[in-house]
């Protein structure tokens, strides 16, 4: 346990805090929400090839779903022959089912490394015993991000900002997942459905709950998902138009 504990420090609670603060005190400024939002971009960067692939495979498993249907109904009372069947066409399509599952497991670790550092790693003691020899010391940090919003409270305004960019990402991925099909008669399509309202509604309150830093995060980080969707569907928009 401790060595998981050492490991998860290092790997990402003491970059993303030595990250940020570095950011901090180097911008023009000093702006701690600023700091964040690099800080979001960064990481979001970096995980980009693992959340583009992930889309990619959903979409790909989207195309083949007709052939999944087939096999499952050519062997509804085989199953063993059926999951054969379905992980040899996984395989010849070269798709990963669990591949969309990738970037969430990713990016939980990463939320609570967050979480660590906003919550405790920006206390002078933290600072003093975290930070990396050659990034200075910030001294007391200003947590008004642009002069308005203290990201030391909670605020409603990022809560709620939060929780409608959470509703636009999820509208946008249900469509790129579903292939844009009117179909709503199967169950994973109406699950998804509810999920859209559902999932906005959870991220107000876990936004409004965790503070301003993680909801300044979250505001930023859906924002880029929505613009690698966006990425993502045009090719696939234009190309059924020629169709």
């Amino acid at each position: 346990m401790n060595f998981i504990i050492s490991f998860f420090n290092i790997v990402l609670y003491q970059p993303f805090l030595n990250i940020l603060v570095a950011l901090y005190v180097f911008l023009p400024g000093h702006d701690l929400g600023v700091a964040v939002i690099l800080l979001t971009l960064i990481i979001k960067l970096i995980l980009s090839p693992t959340s583009l692939k992930a889309a990619k495979s959903q979409k790909a498993l989207n195309k083949i779903q007709p052939k999944l249907k087939e096999i499952q109904n050519k062997y509804k009372d085989d199953k063993m022959k059926q999951s054969q069947e379905m992980m040899e066409l996984y395989k010849k399509e070269k798709i990963s089912p669990l591949s969309g599952c990738f970037p969430l497991i990713i990016q939980l670790p990463i939320l609570i490394a967050l979480y660590q550092v906003f919550l405790r790693g920006l206390e002078p003691e933290a600072l003093k015993s975290s930070l990396y020899s050659f990034v200075p010391q910030p001294g007391t940090l200003d947590l008004t991000f642009l002069g308005i919003i203290n990201l030391g409270q909670s605020s409603l305004v990022l809560a709620v900002m939060a929780g409608v960019l959470q509703f636009f990402h999820s509208k946008l991925s249900m469509s790129v997942s579903l292939g844009d099909k009117k179909d709503s008669k199967g169950f994973g399509s109406m699950m998804q459905k509810q999920m859209i309202y559902f999932f906005p509604f959870i991220t107000v309150l876990i936004v409004w709950k965790l503070g301003s830093l993680i909801g300044l995060y979250w505001i930023v980080s859906t924002l880029f998902s929505i613009t690698e969707q966006y990425i993502i569907r045009k090719p696939w928009k234009e190309k059924k138009k020629k169709e």
